[in-house]
């Protein structure tokens, strides 16, 4: 069944495990994809995944990600770059999904260059120089108008589809949450109220795409006071599905709450002394010397594999249309068992396709049943010094260096 051909909403693969989004620093100023992007995305699809979606894909200059190279899809000038990058996909056998995503209080006025804006004035935990300004009604029409019109740019690029980012505390999860959405209009207060942005944004992309395949990445739950909860995302899988979603990734956490995203047995804590901004004020010689404190104050989730399991069945029961399981699965038992136990539909990786490109081939042709990757974490922290790679051989405890 995992290596079977099938259909998402419309997007013929050759199996059911996806790419998950997986940001790559690899765009040029504009947000244009590089040539990185090219080869990386093709050796994917030579490698036999059966669907890839990029990184996240700024719908907005304020939304702009804080870390080099993101991907925009905020001007019509950029679609001739991405039918290239799309046309190579294509001839390597796997469709590509662009995912859509507005950073919210998650980045740094001090590289978008204009103000952070989110659902409710308040300073977050990780990304706190700048207080929030709160959006107007008419800021978030804009915005939802915003991720309409990229949605037509990635159709008219010759995307399979497009992909919502309503996870991990970007500005759509923000106002989903409770935690983050401290609102008293009618974008705030009920679940139906908070989701109100994202229908607004569905009728916009189904006035102008009735029929164009719409995924959504959503948390089944986060660790935040009043935020995320698996019942209450179950309802938003339910409000969805009658809004035209084409199938939901269930993922979970945020940002603010450190490496629950991407788990790992240990905290690669010289990596994030060694290029996190919250650090490049601290001299260089003492840096290593914090990595112990990081370690205690970080979260440390027992459950490394299969952490989604229990939220995309709840929500799969819900609803009819496709849920892709994904986090933490990087053996071909991890892959099997929400198809074999019907949690899922779908499963996506990321970090696996890091270290081994070919990762779905390798585990079809039995090679391997298991990925190489030892969930070690560096290759979600260094990113914000160098393009993707994966770190694997480093040598634990290491100050490390990106020349």
């Amino acid at each position: 069944m995992l290596f079977d051909s099938c259909d998402l909403g419309g997007i013929a693969m050759r199996n059911r495990i996806l790419r998950s989004a997986t940001h790559e620093s690899l765009a040029d100023a504009s947000g244009a994809p590089g040539p990185g992007h090219d080869r990386l995305y093709s050796a994917i699809a030579r490698g036999g995944a059966g669907a890839i979606i990029t990184g996240y894909a700024g719908v907005r200059q304020d939304g702009r990600s804080s870390l080099p190279g993101m991907l925009m899809m905020d001007d019509d000038r950029l679609v001739q770059a991405y039918r290239k990058l799309t046309g190579s996909v294509h001839r390597n056998g796997a469709p590509l999904i662009m995912q859509l995503a507005h950073c919210g209080r998650q980045t740094r006025s001090k590289i978008t260059g204009m103000p952070t804006v989110a659902p409710s004035v308040m300073r977050d935990g990780i990304f706190n120089e700048d207080l929030p300004v709160e959006l107007s009604e008419s800021g978030i029409l804009e915005i939802a108008r915003s991720f309409a019109d990229a949605a037509v740019r990635a159709r008219n690029a010759g995307f399979d589809g497009v992909q919502l980012h309503m996870a991990h505390g970007y500005l759509l999860s923000q106002f989903l949450s409770g935690y983050g959405n401290r609102r008293t209009d009618r974008w705030g207060g009920s679940t139906e109220n908070r989701f109100r942005i994202i229908r607004e944004i569905m009728r916009r992309i189904r006035s102008l795409l009735p029929d164009y395949p719409v995924l959504a990445k959503i948390n089944g739950f986060d660790q935040r006071p009043g935020g995320m909860r698996i019942p209450e995302s179950v309802r938003i899988a339910q409000l969805l599905e009658a809004s035209g979603c084409t199938a939901i990734e269930v993922s979970s956490g945020t940002v603010e709450e450190g490496l629950t995203i991407m788990r790992g047995p240990r905290i690669p804590a010289e990596a994030l002394l060694s290029c996190n901004f919250r650090f490049e004020s601290l001299p260089k010689p003492l840096r290593p010397l914090l990595a112990p404190a990081i370690r205690m104050a970080l979260p440390k989730p027992k459950l490394l594999h299969g952490y989604n399991f229990e939220a995309a069945a709840a929500i799969r029961k819900a609803v009819s249309i496709p849920v892709i399981a994904v986090g933490g699965l990087h053996t071909l038992d991890d892959l099997l068992a929400p198809l074999m136990n019907g949690f899922s539909d779908f499963v996506s990786m990321s970090r696996p396709f890091i270290i081994e490109p070919d990762i779905v081939r390798i585990l079809q042709d039995g090679r391997r049943d298991a990925s190489r990757c030892t969930m070690c974490n560096h290759c979600a922290i260094m990113i914000e010094a160098a393009p993707l790679r994966c770190w694997h051989g480093m040598l634990p405890g290491r100050y490390y260096r990106t020349e």
